[in-house]
Order: C-alpha cells, then sequence, then structure tokens
C-alpha cells in the first residue's frame, strides 16, 4: 500500500509512519514544519517528506498514493486536503488506519490518562522486553532504553498510548477509541484539552467509550484513587477490573505501593520497587505498568524487578547538562498537576539546592487560561519563577501575582535567559517546562551559565 501522510512530523503521525514502513507500505509525508529530531528519524527509513501541504503533492510525490492519512493537525481550509477531497480521492485518520492495518492482529495494551500516559507506556514496554514478549509500541515520547518512539515487532503485544484528544476534523472521536486494547491502564483523568473539552463529564464520556470497547475477557486497570475514573466505571464496565493505588489512599483496592516501593496485590508482597523515577506519580505508573503486565503472563515480582533498569523518557525530568554544579532539565510539564507533581518529584530527590521553575504555558488548554488560577499553587515549591508569557492571550504577571517576587514573567526569551543565568547559583536545580521546543532554551541557558562561569 502506499500512504501519503498528512501532518507526518507530529510524534503519534511520525511514529505511525515508521511503523507502516517497518510492515512494508510505501510512505511519503508532508508537514507544515519539517525539521529535525522526526525528520532526520523518518529520512533514515528512507521516506520522503514535503514542507507545507501544497495541492501540486496530488501530481507529484502523492500522485501514486492508494490512501491519505490525515493527522489531527489538518482542519477543513487546508489546501491540500481541499484538493484531496474535490479528487475524491480516499483518506482516512491515523487511529482508523493504524487500527485496520496493525492492531487488529495483536493484543494491544492501551495507556490512558491526563498525566503520565508516555512514561507508563514506557515502562509497560520496558517490562514485556525484559520479559522477551518483544513488544510493538507507539508512544507519545522516547523511551531512553529502547531510543526510539514507535516499532513494529513480530510479538503478540502492542503496547500504545492513547489519547483522549480528537481523531481527525472528520471524526471527532477521542483517537482511543480506535485501538480496541484487550488491557487499558486509566492512569488518572482530570479537565484537560479545553479547546475542544466544554467540562470533565464530556472527557469522561470519552473514557467511557474506550471502556466499552474493551472485551468481557479484557481488562480494565484503573486508579482506584481518582473520583473521575470511579464515575466513569460506574457508568458501565463489562471486562474485569483492577484497581490500584498508594497503599495509603483510604478503601480497598486490588493493587498498592507503599513509600518504600513494596508492590502488594492484596496482602501478597512482589518485590520492592527500586529505580531511579522521583516522585509518588512515578510510583503510581510503574504500579500500573506491573498490573496491566500481569495480565498478559509476566509474573508481578518478574515484573517489579525489570523496572530497576528502567532508564526513562526524553523529556521526562531529562538532565540536559551542568555547569558549575548548576543542573538543567527538561520536563514536558504542560498543566498544573503535572507542573507541582514534577517540582515535587524533583524536590523528593535533590534535598539541596534551590529549583528555579522556567516555565512556558504552551498547550492549547494554558493558552487560553482555562488553568491559569492553579498556577501559583502548582509552583508553590519551587524557589524562583521564570515565566515565558509571550504568546497569552492572558496576563501571566497577574496570574502569578500570589508568589509575590518568587515570580518574574517574560515577553523576551533572551532576557529571560540572561536572569536565569544571573540568579543561578552552585546547587540549584533549573527545571525547564514545556510541551514545546521552548525556543531551544535549555542549550541557551547552558550557554549562558558556561558564558558566565568563563567570564
Amino acid at each position: 500500500m502506499r500512504l501519503h501522510i498528512l501532518g507526518i512530523c507530529g510524534t503519534f503521525m511520525g511514529g505511525l509512519a515508521a511503523i507502516a514502513r517497518s510492515a512494508g507500505h510505501d510512505v511519503t509525508g508532508c508537514d507544515a514544519n519539517v525539521y529535525p529530531p522526526m525528520s532526520t528519524q523518518l529520512e533514515h527509513l528512507g521516506i520522503a517528506l514535503s514542507e507545507g501541504f501544497d495541492p501540486a503533492h496530488l501530481d507529484g510525490v502523492a500522485k501514486d498514493a492508494d490512501v491519505f492519512v490525515v493527522g489531527n493537525v489538518v482542519s477543513r481550509g487546508n489546501p491540500l486536503m481541499e484538493a484531496i477531497m474535490d479528487a475524491r480521492r480516499a483518506y482516512v485518520s491515523g487511529p482508523q488506519w493504524l487500527y485496520e492495518n496493525v492492531l487488529v492482529t495483536r493484543d494491544v495494551l492501551a495507556v490512558a490518562g491526563t498525566h503520565g500516559k508516555t512514561t507508563t507506556a514506557a515502562m509497560l514496554a520496558h517490562i514485556l522486553e525484559q520479559a522477551a514478549q518483544a513488544p510493538a509500541f507507539l508512544i507519545g515520547g522516547v523511551p531512553v532504553d529502547f531510543g526510539v518512539s514507535a516499532r513494529l515487532t513480530r510479538g503478540r503485544v502492542f503496547v500504545i498510548e492513547a489519547d483522549e484528544y480528537d481523531t481527525a476534523f472528520f471524526d471527532k472521536r477521542s483517537k482511543f477509541v480506535h485501538y480496541r486494547p484487550v488491557v487499558a491502564i486509566l492512569n488518572n483523568l482530570e479537565y484537560d484539552h479545553a479547546d475542544i473539552f466544554a467540562d470533565l463529564g464530556a472527557i469522561e464520556t470519552q473514557f467511557h467509550h474506550l471502556v466499552r470497547t474493551i472485551p468481557a475477557s479484557g481488562t480494565v486497570v484503573t486508579n482506584g484513587a481518582d473520583d473521575a475514573l470511579a464515575r466513569v466505571i460506574a457508568r458501565g464496565a463489562w471486562s474485569r477490573i483492577e484497581r490500584f493505588a498508594h497503599a495509603d489512599t483510604p478503601g480497598s483496592t486490588d493493587w498498592t505501593i507503599d513509600d518504600a516501593g513494596r508492590v502488594l496485590h492484596r496482602d501478597a508482597v512482589h518485590g520492592t520497587l527500586a529505580f531511579g523515577q522521583p516522585g509518588r506519580h512515578n510510583q503510581l505508573n510503574a504500579l500500573a505498568a506491573i498490573v496491566a503486565a500481569t495480565r498478559v503472563g509476566v509474573d508481578a515480582g518478574q515484573a517489579v524487578a525489570a523496572l530497576g533498569t528502567f532508564q526513562g523518557v526524553r523529556r521526562r525530568m531529562e538532565l540536559r547538562g551542568s555547569v558549575r554544579d548548576i543542573r538543567v532539565y527538561d520536563d514536558f510539564a504542560h498543566h498544573p498537576t503535572a507542573i507541582a507533581t514534577t517540582i515535587e518529584g524533583l524536590r523528593q530527590r535533590e534535598r539541596t539546592g534551590r529549583i528555579l521553575a522556567v516555565l512556558e504555558p504552551r498547550s492549547n488548554t494554558m493558552k487560553l487560561g482555562t488553568m491559569k488560577a492553579a498556577l501559583p499553587g502548582s509552583l508553590a515549591l519551587a524557589d524562583r519563577v521564570f515565566c515565558y508569557a509571550a504568546n497569552l492571550g492572558w496576563d501571566a504577571g497577574e496570574a502569578l501575582a500570589p508568589l509575590g517576587v518568587r515570580a518574574h514573567v517574560y515577553a523576551d526569551l533572551s532576557a529571560l535567559v540572561d536572569d536565569v543565568a544571573a540568579e543561578a547559583r552552585a546547587g540549584d536545580h533549573v527545571l525547564v517546562m514545556s510541551n514545546g521546543g521552548f525556543g531551544g532554551v535549555h542549550g541557551q541557558l547552558l550557554d549562558a551559565l558556561a558564558h558566565r562561569a568563563a567570564a
């Protein structure tokens, strides 16, 4: 089959392209911005990329395409999409193509939730790899243990990060309803994606659509301490339910983990988790992955032990460099809850030194200002806050005013870099948080710190 993928440089669509190529399909693609690292990865696979959405692609690189696979960045009015529709050419969404051509023959393990999807999916793939199950996977980040975000294997199991964002301009269901998993992790659920969901109830409805797709022989692995997920399950479930939570959570759950990292199934201890991922949230991510792995034949103790060698995911508390004992980290945190748990996790791991939080509110939800009232609380554990607010439609200075002199807001990235470099001192931790490239600020900060050290 010959595919031309619109929006190919997105994490999901780029991963889909790699999987399609591995499956033997001819793949080309285009995007508004074709740039590394995704462009480099795809070109190494022999996938020809075109810049922009020019209708001329129909008479050029995509002339012989059997189907156009459409990413959710593409909307009506896109010139290439309009030409495809006018020419009555076949098109399909990425999630639908993936299910019909790859997932339909696999045992799919889907990882859903507002937070922790990428890390949990990476943990699950790592456990299955260590258990010699050779999992295929498509994850919204790059696990350090694998070095790629997607791969296709001969293994039966396929791990996929199950996003609740909509599928395509012509299919407004969440992506994950296409995947038909035999095991689904529901990690947590709170309001997000304010650009497409009116309220939390609307997201809960989509999660219940996912629950409806799981067979009676399948399993829902759900956070037993999450009220929104409890409401989702209360709407009806037809599969086995395995609940997990921290050991200090009131009520009964099937699986727990305590502060010492001991993993228990009811009263039986299955080992002690020992890995380098900080914070209670990562303990729960790990527990969810362990439970899911047991549903496809992995011994719980073996799963716990496997995570001892888990190296994490790029852009999740990733150390980008250190200058004169000032460490610069990169993290994907893009929601107040994720910001708070990231800072808390860093503080738990690093007991000394100040935390200088460098934040870009970049997600659609953050840009709309929906979460601005929660920002000061999410940053409470940071010693200093430097917020880049060049593209916001709301007053970040006013929103962060409760933090007083600890918070500084910038419209100029160079000024932010200069001030962080001037403020930082030996022992500090500079934590950069954004779900985008942030203008290459990590490298700029390391260069500025090195320049000041040399001076």
